[in-house]
């Protein structure tokens, strides 16, 4: 009997883009070739025209920052970016999505209500660099963000319906059951891959000297992570949530100051880390 989570999660896809007020220079790229005695067009010269603006790096940091946090609180399940998001994750997932699609859209207007301003220092930013006619009217600058998402229902072998003869639509569902196996087990092993990671960073930090290494979030990652891996775990792996539990009471009690002041804490949370990597 084959793997099945179409009733323990969804997939989704989360889509956002930005801006990036980037120009080809065409003289400029000329200019170049010819300074440096090119015979050919050796290159190109792509100028950003809002280099230095505040409000579109905000934009910026906030998309790369979401698409950080998607890619934890969710799993792998197709080569075009498709995710897997757990059930058990669903609504806090929803609910600060909700929270950071209000924050991009707010600083997207911060950033069009700036914008006619933002040109304006271009201008003396750029200096002959500076092209009026390269910039989008204020009107048509919020077409160019973007955050979209679409959730899906896993599909199932059962799904696949096709006009074919029974034959060939048997081998292509065991097929299609193969790749869909193949994609539960690649999901579950970048939990497990997460869990590996996090444990091997522990073990780094433990095992120096160096009090300066024990940051408050070596401890508050590693907790994140095991609060997570609740809900990562598609497949109710016992062996994954043994693991789970036995990290999150290594670090019962136990804070960073800890680890940083005590070699005694330190040694004794190696222990119980390096007995979890064993047991993995």
């Amino acid at each position: 009997m084959g793997i099945s989570i179409a009733s323990s999660a969804v997939l989704i896809d989360l889509n956002i883009s930005v801006w990036t007020a980037r120009k080809l220079d065409k003289n400029v790229s000329k200019e170049i070739d010819i300074n440096k005695n090119t015979t050919i067009k050796a290159g190109n010269y792509n100028k950003h025209i809002l280099a230095g603006s505040d409000q579109l790096e905000k934009i910026t940091k906030l998309a790369g920052e979401i698409r950080e946090w998607h890619g934890r609180q969710t799993l792998p399940w197709s080569d075009t970016g498709t995710r897997l998001l757990p059930m058990s994750n669903f609504f806090d997932y929803k609910q600060q999505l909700g929270v950071y699609e209000a924050e991009f859209q707010s600083r997207i207007n911060t950033f069009i209500y700036e914008y006619p301003n933002i040109i304006l220092g271009m201008a003396f930013k750029l200096g002959k660099l500076f092209d009026r006619s390269e910039y989008p009217e204020t009107d048509k600058i919020a077409h160019k963000f973007n955050l979209k998402y679409t959730i899906m229902p896993v599909p199932e072998t059962k799904d696949f319906r096709v006009d074919i003869a029974d034959d060939i639509r048997n081998e292509m569902q065991q097929e299609y059951q193969k790749a869909y196996e193949g994609r539960v087990e690649a999901a579950m092993s970048d939990a497990w891959s997460r869990l590996h990671t996090t444990l091997e960073h522990m073990v780094d930090r433990l095992s120096g000297d160096d009090k300066k290494i024990f940051r408050n979030s070596l401890v508050d990652n590693a907790l994140e992570l095991t609060n997570l891996l609740t809900k990562l775990n598609v497949t109710k792996d016992p062996k994954l949530e043994q693991a789970r539990q036995a990290l999150e009471k290594s670090l019962v009690g136990v804070s960073a100051d800890d680890l940083r002041d005590s070699q005694g804490a330190r040694s004794v949370v190696l222990s119980k880390v390096n007995a979890i990597m064993e047991m993995m």
